[in-house]
């Protein structure tokens, strides 16, 4: 199961150095900021109760940069179940002290010993088992599962007052530790890959050594193939917390009975290609591919327990020598995100948007728009291209997700509007290239262009209205002259994107003449420039006054109904509306 990156929570500006520090260490981990108090942060709260209680229910690590008091009373209410509780830690502002304080279940010493590793000091583990036996049985090392930290509790205190243990089964973490070790102790640490019940003086650990293969799934019913595994591990006697993955070919990326599967057993699946199997040399083996792609993820000296051609899809179990992160082989299906971040900075970004930057692997898009959207951690890859070249950066950023990576496809406002969402969507159709169908698409909306000008100024789309792009590269111009005419004698307030640019200089100039064939002279129009941008500026006058020179390529034009209303402001400004109701 991957790990839940951490919410790294700060307090002032003075702990935003040592909360990046911790942050590049922990991929998609986010920085939450006291609003008013901090900048450059993820996300931003302005209630430190209310955030942290609310991580601690959604069962996110916590990393709070401040004093243990205060996460400690503001935690207290919700303290009921240890099994539920996820790691909280504290560190010193100046990094100098890591506290880990709730979480004993799910790792929070190990967490506390990565960060302390990164900030170079020593963590303030209390802990008497960890610090008596020099190992952690309540949060065993990755790799591993404790199949009853009920009965973990009892059972350290029993070492700790005296007891010997027995070992059964090889794990080098527990025979290099300072447990006492007996052959003849009535209490038992058991490591196996088998299915088998644990007991109050028996504490089990599952190693994740089972890689299982699925070949051949066509149109199975992804409830029937859950079904189908349950009954492999059944008949095998495999525990299900000993499967480090699930694994099958690229051609079989998307299909909902892996995923579904993926999602019940909680283990990542990853994907070879057909020339990456190994070669088996059993005549027994050789025509089950599904026995070859198990084999292929288990690695050197791995062991093959069960293939199954029976149930209705063909199956393959091999056990590796070791314990294996699934993550390391082979490739995850690819996600792309199509992420729209507003007209500006970081303040526009919705936090879907801040997540997929910071979890993707790779961002593609206009540079100006790339560097709109942040700085890359460490790691992630950007890929340029000029604002012309829509249609393949959307093909470039396919078959970087068909690889297997994570890409996020960089729009500024909202990239269902004019933007990149409609470009990834039309290669997917004209090219039908068959390796982009198991990507994992979706779009995340932003704030558009229209949405902000409009904001600046009031609510002048406060009633109906549409949208037309003045640009006739893609489109015929008669089509935008009848689309203008249409608007003006429906009477809908319009939004004009891109109305002048270098090579495109007459059409605004014939937008307004048909308008005013249509509206009243004295229709208000809005012009919003550089929104969100430094040099952000709004401003309004009539439809007769409006002039081309007044707007350039980054300018929002929107031009009223004939019910949108000019209001005078105290000292010189206006705002402008469009009323929900419409009179005639």
């Amino acid at each position: 199961m991957n790990r839940i990156p951490p919410a790294i929570v700060i307090l002032g500006q003075n702990s935003l150095p040592i909360a990046k520090k911790i942050s590049a260490h922990f991929p998609g981990s986010q920085i939450y900021g006291l609003i008013d108090r901090t900048n450059d942060t993820d996300i931003n709260f302005s209630n430190f109760g209310e955030t942290l209680r609310e991580l601690f229910a959604t069962e996110t690590p916590i990393i709070a940069i401040c004093a243990a008091g205060i996460i400690i009373r503001t935690l207290a209410p919700l303290l009921s179940d240890k099994r539920a509780e996820p790691p909280v830690l504290a560190v010193a502002e100046d990094g100098s002290a890591v506290v880990p304080l709730l979480g004993g279940l799910h790792g929070v010493n190990h967490l506390a010993r990565e960060i302390a590793a990164v900030l170079g000091v020593q963590p303030a583990i209390t802990t008497t088992g960890d610090i008596r036996f020099r190992t952690a049985l309540l949060s065993p090392p990755q790799g591993y599962y404790l199949a009853n930290p009920e009965d973990a509790k009892t059972f350290i205190s029993n070492l700790l007052a005296g007891a010997k243990v027995r070992l059964e089964g090889a794990a080098s973490w527990l025979s290099e530790s300072n447990l006492p070790i007996a052959p003849d102790a009535r209490s038992t640490i058991r490591v196996t890959e088998k299915a088998v019940l644990p007991a109050p003086d028996c504490l089990v650990y599952h190693p994740k050594i089972a890689a299982v293969a699925l070949a051949n799934l066509s149109n199975i019913q992804p409830e029937i193939a859950v079904s189908c595994v349950r009954e492999l591990l059944a008949k095998t006697n495999l525990a299900a917390a000993a499967i480090a993955g699930f694994f099958a070919l690229k051609d079989e990326m998307g299909n909902p009975a892996l995923e579904a599967i993926a999602h019940f057993f909680k283990v990542p699946v990853r994907f070879f290609n057909q020339s990456q199997l190994v070669e088996l040399n059993s005549i027994e083996f050789i025509e089950n591919q599904a026995a070859q792609i198990a084999l292929t993820a288990a690695g050197a000296n791995s062991q093959l327990i069960e293939y199954d051609r029976t149930l209705a899809l063909n199956c393959a179990i091999a056990l590796a020598a070791q314990p294996f992160d699934a993550r390391a082989i082979g490739i995850s299906r690819g996600k792309l995100a199509i992420v729209g971040t507003g007209p500006g900075g970081a303040s526009w970004m919705s936090p879907e948007v801040k997540e997929i930057l910071r979890e993707a692997t790779d961002w593609v898009g206009y540079k100006f728009y790339i560097d709109l959207a942040g700085t890359l951690r460490e790691g992630q890859k950007r890929h340029d291209s000029d604002n012309r070249e829509e249609i393949d950066r959307a093909r470039f950023a396919l078959d970087l997700a068909a690889s297997g990576k994570s890409v996020a496809v960089v729009s500024s406002g909202d990239p269902g509007i004019f933007a990149m969402a409609a470009a990834v969507f039309e290669a997917i159709d004209f090219d039908a290239k068959p390796e982009w169908q198991g990507i994992d698409i979706r779009v995340a909306p932003g704030i558009s262009a229209m949405q902000a000008a409009a904001a600046a100024i009031g609510a002048p789309l406060g009633h109906d209205f549409c949208v037309i792009s003045l640009s006739d590269i893609l489109k015929p111009w008669e089509v935008i002259e009848q689309r203008i005419s249409a608007a003006a004698i429906a009477d809908f307030a319009i939004a004009f994107y891109n109305p002048i640019s270098k090579q495109r200089i007459w059409q605004l100039s014939r937008a307004i003449e048909i308008l005013l064939q249509i509206r009243d002279p004295k229709t208000p129009v809005v012009l919003g420039r550089n929104l969100g941008r430094p040099g952000q500026s709004v401003r309004v006058c009539t439809l007769g006054e409006f002039q081309p020179q007044d707007a350039d390529m980054r300018t929002l034009v929107i031009v009223g109904s004939s019910q949108t209303r000019i209001i005078p402001r105290k000292y010189g400004d206006v705002w402008v509306y469009t009323p929900r109701r419409y009179e005639k």
